[in-house]
């Protein structure tokens, strides 16, 4: 059987939690291949809202086996807190979860060195979420970091403090002091909680799975427009979130990938700095904040809110090969009269592109909008797809004929009954 990777195309929270819930049923594994505590995925069913940041999306259907894959950077502390809510609403997860020996830990002072880094920049914030993520990255990349499997070895307290002192030369640079003393017992509580569960070589649980005729879902972090390659560098987080980095955060060879889940929102949000394009700075802008209850999941911070943008989910469609879209939150557009999208960019000279350019031009360049019509009907008592308003039906084929992708679902709303299939 092959692998089918879920990635999103746009500046993240596009609603990926929600899609891998709905599509897990029909796989055997659902493996988390990059990002870590930054992320958040937000599930909504039965009446109960669940958001999880390093767990696979698929821990609620306990036939299926997930996996926290190598390319995924882990918080213990907060892995533990996740592992115990999902406890207490009667979740039995300890058979099917199993995490990579070789996933980078995120230590207390990973995350000290990320609050130092992003006061520093002052003005020029990256917009990180404190999480670790970046400096966690930063040691994979030189090559000091400690990975899971470390927290089996009998000297892993020396390895951990040689860590925390390269980490304060770090910190000295910047005339800081790393302040992690507060947090290092919950820490090493919850590396002692690590040390009980399924840790492996996930790389060959997942091959061996493939050989069997398995399965597999690759559930991506983020969005592709924050790829630490091809996103809006340097507003970026600091993995691959494209369909490439499921292969490295994995273990398994690009000729298993068959089809690619490219979600997307009906509109544009982003958090933190960087460009985008189609952001609005008025009450529309505030309205499809309100009506998307676009807050981060993890950090509860606002989103900023914009129209579609076309030339930046065909540059996403393009680096991944998305094989089908799967369209989030139609239904906070709603009460829109009229709804636009952007097709073009135009420079100050007038010329125009359906490119996506460099950050630097980015910054240059206005949208150029197709105005359409609004709908101006509650999605969500839709349960037919041939039932939705001509409007949106329009809408979604303009998008199809501009995107030359299909659109296979829409959500018209949070639940998970809320999502409509089309053809």
């Amino acid at each position: 059987m092959p692998v089918d990777v879920l990635v999103g195309l746009q500046w993240g929270d596009e609603g990926k939690g929600k899609i891998v819930d709905v599509l897990a049923p029909t796989y055997d594994v659902v493996a988390r291949f990059q990002g870590g505590p930054n992320a958040g995925h937000t599930l909504f069913f039965d009446g109960v809202k669940h958001v999880l940041h390093q767990v696979p999306s698929g821990i609620f259907h306990p036939h299926i086996i997930n996996v926290v894959g190598n390319g995924v950077v882990l918080d213990p502390v907060v892995f533990r807190q996740e592992l115990q809510k999902l406890t207490d609403r009667g979740i039995d997860w300890g058979k099917n979860l199993f995490i990579s020996r070789k996933a980078q830990l995120i230590l207390p002072s990973h995350r000290a060195l990320d609050r130092i880094s992003e006061e520093a920049r002052g003005g020029d914030k990256i917009g990180s979420t404190l999480k670790g993520i970046g400096p966690t990255y930063q040691d994979k990349i030189g090559r000091t970091g400690l990975r899971v499997g470390d927290v089996l070895l009998p000297d892993f307290r020396q390895r951990y403090q040689d860590a925390v002192a390269r980490h304060a030369t770090l910190a000295a640079f910047h005339n800081k002091e790393l302040e992690i003393e507060p947090f290092e017992a919950d820490f090493f509580s919850a590396v002692e909680f690590l040390r009980t569960l399924q840790v492996v070589d996930t790389e060959y649980l997942l091959n061996d799975h493939l050989k069997q005729g398995k399965s597999i879902l690759a559930e991506g972090a983020q969005g592709s427009m924050l790829d630490i390659d091809f996103g809006t560098y340097p507003f970026v987080t600091s993995s691959s979130t494209i369909v490439a980095g499921a292969c490295t955060g994995l273990g398994i060879a690009p000729r298993h990938i068959d089809k690619v889940y490219g979600i997307s929102k009906a509109y544009c949000t982003r958090v933190g700095s960087g460009p985008f394009p189609t952001e609005l700075h008025d009450e529309v802008g505030e309205q499809i904040r309100a009506a998307g209850r676009e807050f981060g999941a993890t950090t509860g911070r606002p989103r900023r809110c914009g129209w579609i943008d076309l030339p930046a989910l065909r540059y996403s469609i393009m680096l991944n090969g998305v094989t089908e879209i799967h369209l989030m939150k139609a239904d906070v557009l709603d009460e829109f009269e009229e709804i636009q999208v952007c097709t073009h960019y135009r420079a100050a000279d007038g010329t125009e592109t359906d490119q996506l350019p460099d950050y630097a031009t980015l910054q240059t360049m206005t949208p150029v909008y197709k105005t359409m019509a609004g709908w101006r009907t509650s999605l969500p008592a839709i349960t037919d797809p041939a039932k939705l308003p001509q409007e949106l039906q329009t809408y979604l084929e303009f998008l199809e004929e501009h995107l030359q992708v299909p659109i296979r679902i829409v959500s018209v709303g949070p639940d998970r009954v809320s999502t409509l299939h089309r053809g």
